[in-house]
């Protein structure tokens, strides 16, 4: 096991430096000057190559990138063009809030998908089942940002039970922080809790049929029981999958939920910093977005690991 680990491990690393090289890459053949960006059309050419001078993009590309991921590495990502703010603390007071709204929606996500996909499998050949199954395929069509409009003008405008939008830090107002919080985790998991029960609909009703279940009913175990004590482990190694994809649908929903509700997130400060053509910051938090995702699949590996034996020993 430890040295499967370790493979994936190694992957997860040469994933990340191919990952650095392509987003630096891609950054450096966009259109426009970022010093003449920042200094304006009218500046001249002496004040532009001494702002290239200042950020080292007069360098050859094989410097700037080395001198990039060192800044990475050392969480000091640079400065900005036009603000001149540090970008490393603006991406961590950013990310934070992320993490609260995509960790809450996804907590929210499994709590109410995992027990609704079971009773959709267990009851599927009952109304109740079809009827929940019919309303798991509504949750999937509609847009998270739609679900969040919708949300704020019942919620918010008309019955007035929460903020609208808006961010307060939890130290400051635990209480505004929670209500602020509601309508976005709301707006997020709803989606992703549907999408999410079908699969465990789906991977349910496939251990259902397996010999192993009916010889554990034979047994004498009723349906429940055979399926908590052999069935849910089997189960979970597709819905593992499922989560860690929808994890990282999750950081790139973010972004617009978080332009619905105002939330000054990680999306936020992204589209913030491609209007300004803050390319330092764009590079700094794709990057971020990037090893995040190739994170959450080196997780997703190593939940693989834990729950079926068989990865663990190479057998099949």
């Amino acid at each position: 096991m430890l040295l499967r680990m370790l493979q994936r491990l190694l992957v997860l690393v040469l994933s990340v430096a191919v990952a650095s090289v392509v987003v630096f890459g891609f950054m450096r053949v966009l259109p426009g000057d970022p010093a003449r960006v920042a200094l304006g059309l009218n500046a001249s050419d002496e004040a532009v190559a001494q702002m290239r001078a200042q950020f080292g993009l007069d360098r050859p590309l094989l410097v700037q990138y080395l001198d990039w991921v060192r800044g990475l590495v050392t969480l000091d990502p640079g400065i900005e063009f036009v603000s001149r703010a540090a970008i490393g603390p603006q991406i961590a007071d950013r990310l934070q809030v992320t993490l609260w709204l995509v960790v809450c929606s996804m907590v929210l996500a499994v709590l109410v998908a995992v027990p609704f996909g079971v009773w959709m499998a267990v009851r599927h050949r009952h109304w109740d089942g079809v009827v929940m199954s019919a309303l798991s395929q509504v949750g999937v069509a509609v847009p998270a940002f739609l679900a969040g409009i919708l949300l704020i003008s019942v919620f918010a405008v008309r019955l007035g039970w929460v903020p609208s939008g808006g961010w307060v830090v939890p130290a400051e107002d635990p209480v505004g922080f929670l209500r602020r919080l509601v309508l976005p985790v709301v707006s997020l998991s709803l989606v992703q809790a549907a999408v999410l029960a079908r699969y465990v609909r789906s991977a349910v009703l496939d251990v259902l049929r397996e010999d192993y279940l009916r010889t554990a009913r034979a047994k004498g175990l009723r349906p429940v029981q055979a399926l908590v004590r052999h069935g849910f482990r089997n189960a979970a190694v597709p819905v593992v999958t499922v989560l860690g994809l929808q994890l990282a649908t999750l950081l790139v929903g973010a972004v617009v939920i978080e332009r619905v509700f105002v939330i000054p997130g990680l999306g936020s400060l992204l589209l913030d910093s491609v209007a300004k053509r803050e390319l330092l910051t764009v590079q700094a938090v794709v990057m971020v977005l990037v090893v995040a995702v190739l994170l959450i699949n080196f997780l997703v590996d190593v939940l693989y690991l834990v729950i079926d034996p068989r990865l663990r020993t190479g057998a099949r």
